[in-house]
């Protein structure tokens, strides 16, 4: 029996099934700290190493010294962003245990002289052209975070096991993001950074009170390296197949996820409100007890 055929386009047809966008998907997005200005500072390594190439050995060897000391000051600023960047989404972070930013201002002081020196010899050239190229580095890319923040009545012992349980979880996210990449596909890169979106705000949650640590440890590890594993292996057939079945069953499974991440956030900071809500009680029974009676208004 012959079976009228029906599209998009036709008159009578139904329009194909779209994939809706998933909400609130730059919830939360991170920026790249590493600008342009970071990276236009190789370029200047490029241009002393040609200038040097006509120099003879001395002026040679010296210019590729600078150069050198150039890239690995720019390796090290983009490093330096990247672990500020990291401190300042953090509400409980410590200082960075390398200052980079630091060591990159100077380096590039470092080859700033050794290119003076190679233009012209002088220590008194070489020295005034190194401080201003370390100072104006400085000046542009500020210098690392010195002290920690938010730990403050926080046991050094449980911060140091949260801390390194959130890296671990950041690299598993990481793996993730790079995986979902090999799928080529933007709804599921915008759909992993959504869920990434909401196990940083359980990460964020177990920083700020790392007492929190042992009930959200399962999510931190086994949840996430599922994750990652199921990230790998669908973006390994969906790049090969294009499988419309296991693309559905990866975005359900990521729907489960969020779900289980978001309601384990609520229920550890309901009971943070409630264990304040208890320390509050205590103190004001102790209070009243000692004669001293609180204005209830």
């Amino acid at each position: 029996m012959a079976q009228r055929y029906g599209g998009k386009y036709s008159p009578d047809g139904k329009p194909a099934a779209q994939d809706t966008p998933p909400q609130q998907s730059y919830r939360n997005a991170q920026v790249d700290p590493v600008g342009v200005r970071a990276n236009v500072l190789f370029v200047p390594p490029a241009i002393l190493t040609l200038f040097s190439l006509n120099d003879g050995a001395t002026g040679l060897a010296l210019g590729l010294i600078g150069a050198g000391l150039w890239t690995g000051g720019a390796f090290l600023l983009r490093e330096g962003l990247k672990a500020e960047a990291a401190y300042t989404a953090r509400k409980v972070a410590r200082k960075p245990a390398l200052p980079r930013k630091v060591l990159a201002a100077l380096l590039a002081g470092g080859g700033a002289a050794l290119a003076a020196w190679r233009a012209e010899p002088g220590i008194l050239i070489a020295v005034i052209y190194g401080a201003a190229a370390a100072g104006l580095h400085i000046t542009a890319f500020g210098i690392d975070p010195m002290k920690d923040k938010g730990v403050e009545g926080v046991d050094d012992f449980q911060q140091s096991r949260v801390a390194r349980a959130v890296d671990e979880a950041e690299e598993n996210l990481d793996a993730m993001k790079d995986a979902a990449l090999r799928a080529r596909d933007r709804t599921v890169e915008a759909r992993v950074e959504q869920f990434q979106s909401v196990a940083r705000e359980l990460f964020r949650t177990v920083e700020e009170d790392p007492r929190d640590l042992t009930a959200a440890r399962k999510y931190l590890t086994v949840y996430l390296q599922g994750a990652r594993d199921a990230t790998v292996k669908f973006a390994d057939i969906y790049a090969r197949s294009q499988d419309a079945q296991a693309r559905a069953d990866y975005m359900a499974l990521l729907d489960d996820l969020e779900q289980n991440f978001a309601a384990r956030t609520r229920k550890m900071m309901v009971e943070d409100r409630t264990d304040l809500t208890i320390e509050i009680d205590v103190l004001r029974d102790r209070l009243q007890r000692e004669g001293v009676h609180l204005d209830q208004n």
